[in-house]
């Protein structure tokens, strides 16, 4: 008899625990977070960039968009700092929390989520050591990003990061951090060019690559010497079997090509020229004490460096919104040439110096501002505007901050969003082993094919065909719209008790958000009044049409 009644009782809990996770009346687990960044002088902050967009606005006589609705934000905080939209069972949660400062406090409960750290570790590991395997033996990109990774779940200081990064010595096994060295090693030497020029556009935001070569057109910062100087600093570098260690008295060596004679033969050596550790400015930054590229990092990192604090402010907004405040992210002007726009950037680089390089409260603070929280719509009417189009009304607001840019979703976004919304249960590091390990292979194949973006996730592309087909045809995408026993369809068809139940939470488990008037008419048309198998294809289709959806793809 027990023996029989076994699998009634387990099939009895499955049934009741996927009630719970779809019926908007169950009692979830709310407890609001507590706010850490609580302190006084961060609305301040947020006051003085919100004031210096209204005073934008004003000049132009430009009326902003209105605030995006509570939802809408949520699943732009999921996005931009952990790669996916939030979980049905997430969405519930948040509706269930009637605590003052709602946004605010799941804000920070995803930056203390380790999906937080590890998604900005990969996005901010792209443009520190680039996306290529390199050489196996000498170097290991996945050691560094997870070390990248407990950095930012710790919160530990920016500053410190960086320095780790350029100075460190050990084997890039047991010191990942010097992993940063090794990915500028080709054929068993070291380029020092690569590191010179990835150092300078990673933490400083600028371009110094033609300088290599030239003294640039445009920059005077950045004239050859400049470039060999920067190049220098890693000029005593040695890897080896104890790992990365620096040579004492090793000097750096350049092609004299001045002394190249005009008739000299093609296969003749070309001599050498010795070159000196040497900084473009800010010489008065180096330390006395140290190897070359200890005091390398911490002029790179000292405090009256405006570009440093600059540079990964400009790099953060572009996370959060899909778009760098100034483009292109890595080849900013030089500070004193920027004028009225270098503002909002100052603002949020004087506070992160003032606060110990601390990125999750800089991210606080970008998603506590006026332009992170606007609609990506413009629905007021802008009177004074009223001989420009609509679409040039846009560029402006656009170009100003005063609405929220369209940007399509990278493709680690859209795989992400696409695994999470086939689970009713939030995807994260408590998942079932088999779960995670599924998503990680999944997004790894779907993005090589979609078409991995490299270190440019932020240049703006455009979508392509094979992308678009991708999307409604791969196996990733037919997997997730199955109406399996644990897939979020399945659940959603099964064990929903009304179509208009089942339909609102197709929505949110896609869109984040419910059905419009219209789209509700249309969609409980085509569900007629099917509450048994007969549902199921139906409600796959729906999920089939949202996924492919120019809203699913696109962060709003």
């Amino acid at each position: 008899m027990k023996t029989r009644l076994l699998p009634l009782l387990v099939v009895a809990a499955v049934f009741v625990l996927c009630q719970w996770a779809i019926q908007p009346s169950v009692t979830l687990n709310a407890t609001p977070t507590e706010l850490t960044y609580s302190d006084a002088d961060l609305p301040n902050l947020v006051a003085q960039i919100d004031d210096h967009f209204e005073d934008l606005w004003k000049c132009q006589e430009l009326t902003p968009a209105q605030p995006a609705d509570e939802l809408l934000l949520m699943r732009r905080l999921a996005l931009s700092l952990m790669g996916t939209v939030p979980s049905l069972e997430e969405i519930r949660q948040f509706k269930l929390d009637n605590q003052p400062d709602r946004i605010e406090r799941w804000t920070q409960r995803y930056l203390d989520d380790p999906r937080f750290a590890d998604y900005f570790a990969e996005r901010l590991a792209r443009c520190f050591v680039g996306v290529d395997g390199g050489q196996f033996i000498v170097f290991r990109r996945d050691r560094f990003v997870s070390w990248l990774s407990d950095q930012l779940e710790a919160n530990e200081p920016y500053s410190q990061i960086v320095r780790q990064m350029i100075s460190s010595k050990g084997l890039w096994t047991g010191e990942p951090q010097t992993n940063f060295i090794t990915a500028a090693v080709a054929n068993k030497d070291l380029d020092e060019n690569k590191l010179a020029s990835r150092s300078v556009r990673a933490f400083l935001g600028q371009s110094m690559d033609c300088a290599q070569c030239h003294d640039h057109p445009f920059n005077e910062n950045w004239q050859q010497h400049h470039f060999e100087g920067v190049a220098a600093q890693f000029g005593q570098v040695e890897q080896g079997g104890l790992g990365v260690f620096d040579k004492p008295g090793k000097m750096f060596e350049v092609d004299d090509l001045e002394k190249v004679a005009a008739d000299a033969a093609a296969d003749e050596k070309i001599p050498q020229r010795k070159v000196a550790p040497a900084v473009p400015f800010g010489k008065e930054w180096l330390p006395a004490e140290g190897t070359a590229r200890e005091k390398f990092a911490h002029w790179m990192t000292h405090p009256e460096n405006p570009r440093f604090e600059r540079a990964i402010a400009n790099r953060v907004w572009g996370l959060m919104f899909g778009r760098p405040y100034i483009t292109p992210v890595d080849d900013m002007p030089n500070p004193s040439e920027e004028g009225v726009d270098r503002d909002v950037l100052d603002m949020l680089g004087k506070d992160f110096r003032e606060h110990n390089y601390d990125l999750k409260r800089m991210i606080m603070t970008i998603a506590s501002s006026k332009p992170f929280r606007m609609k990506s719509v413009v629905e007021s009417e802008n009177d004074s505007q009223a001989d420009v189009s609509y679409e040039d009304l846009i560029v402006l607001l656009d170009e100003s901050w005063g609405v929220f840019p369209m940007t399509r979703l990278r493709p680690e976004q859209i795989i992400g969003s696409m695994l999470q919304a086939s689970s009713i249960q939030t995807i994260d590091q408590n998942s079932h082993m088999f779960t995670r390990f599924q998503r990680f292979t999944n997004e790894r194949d779907f993005v090589n094919e979609y078409g991995d973006l490299g270190d440019q996730e932020l240049v703006e592309q455009s979508g392509t065909i094979p992308q678009a087909l991708l999307r409604m045809n791969s196996n990733m995408t037919r997997g997730a719209v199955e109406s399996g026993f644990m897939s979020a369809c399945g659940r959603i068809a099964n064990l929903s008790t009304t179509n208009e139940e089942a339909l609102e939470a197709a929505y949110f488990v896609c869109l984040t958000r419910k059905p419009t008037p219209e789209e509700r008419e249309h969609f409980l048309k085509r569900l007629g009044d099917h509450t048994d198998d007969r549902r199921n294809p139906i409600i796959e289709d729906i999920f089939w049409t949202l996924f492919n959806s120019p809203e699913f793809s696109w962060n709003h």
